[in-house]
């Protein structure tokens, strides 16, 4: 399918997860080995392009019509890892959220009613024939979910000012890119970890949640993945910078060590250092 437009859209972070290929069954093994060495594969912002140009239609589209067959490919210690984009599943799962992220005029005036409800059905229809199904990306708007962090370290911080990957277009090789990998075993110890410390010190909340869930999540994929936490399009609304000076992952692992060790002044300082430099991330999104 051609690009729609040559625009980077904004302003999405997200989290990945990579399985080796073993992890697949036949043919679709076979499909992502066929893929993977297939040159000029697209990027994130193809898929963000074409998902807002289901929208122009009358009546707009809410979730791809068929699911995509692409996804992004990495190599880890020469196994070959792919992520499916899995474009059609996160559209219905995104579609139950939108009621809590717009105003209910504006969610009418993008994807009405009876669009919403027959997207809800087929969705619930699909769900019966595949109960186990999950995707394999996380999505988050103009902001990263602090417990994201705790999976990586600031040791797997990749920032590049400049990269780009053939096939994209000038403006992409052009963007900043600011990434964590790190392998399954290592995510999932760290979420273990820090829960033992949340839960000893602190009460129930949005924190401890989010990170029961993201933990719940990786127990679905393969051992031997690779976990990807990406910056995604926040890099085009942040200076380089800030971009240069956010440690984020050095703050969360620093903060909960406080906890662990009751140092109650550590922990407040390395959580505000985190809620003053997101909070301004969050008001670009109102900002005109």
């Amino acid at each position: 399918m051609p690009k729609v437009t040559s625009l980077i859209v904004p302003y999405a972070s997200y989290l990945r997860v990579y399985e080796p290929l073993a992890a697949f069954p036949e043919p679709e093994r076979g499909h992502w080995y066929r893929y993977a060495r297939r040159p000029g594969r697209p990027s994130y912002q193809d898929e963000l392009r074409r998902s807002l140009a289901d929208l122009l239609p009358v009546p707009p589209i809410a979730v791809p019509v068929q699911e995509s067959g692409d996804a992004f490919v990495a190599e880890v210690d020469g196994v070959l890892c792919v992520c499916p984009w899995r474009t059609r599943l996160r559209g219905w799962e995104a579609l139950g959220d939108l009621a809590e992220e717009l105003p209910a005029p504006v969610l009418d005036a993008a994807l009405p009613e009876l669009v919403r409800r027959q997207a809800t059905q087929d969705y619930e229809r699909w769900l019966t024939r595949n109960p186990d199904a999950r995707p394999w990306i996380r999505t988050s708007t103009w902001q990263v979910p602090l417990h994201w962090f705790v999976l990586v370290s600031d040791e797997e911080r990749e920032y590049d000012k400049g990269a780009g990957s053939g096939g994209a277009s000038r403006a992409e090789q052009d963007a900043p890119v600011l990434r964590y990998r790190t392998p399954m075993v290592q995510a999932r110890r760290r979420v273990a970890r820090a829960l033992r410390t949340l839960r000893d010190t602190l009460d129930e909340g949005p924190l401890i949640d989010g990170l029961v869930d993201v933990g719940r999540w990786l127990e679905e994929f393969h051992p031997r993945s690779l976990v990807e936490l990406d910056y995604g399009g926040l890099v085009h609304v942040l200076p380089a910078g800030e971009l240069d000076g956010d440690h984020s992952a050095a703050d969360v692992a620093e903060g909960i060590e406080a906890l662990r060790t009751g140092d109650g002044p550590g922990a407040g300082e390395a959580y505000g250092r985190l809620v003053e430099r997101w909070r301004s991330v969050r008001d670009r999104r109102s900002a005109n």
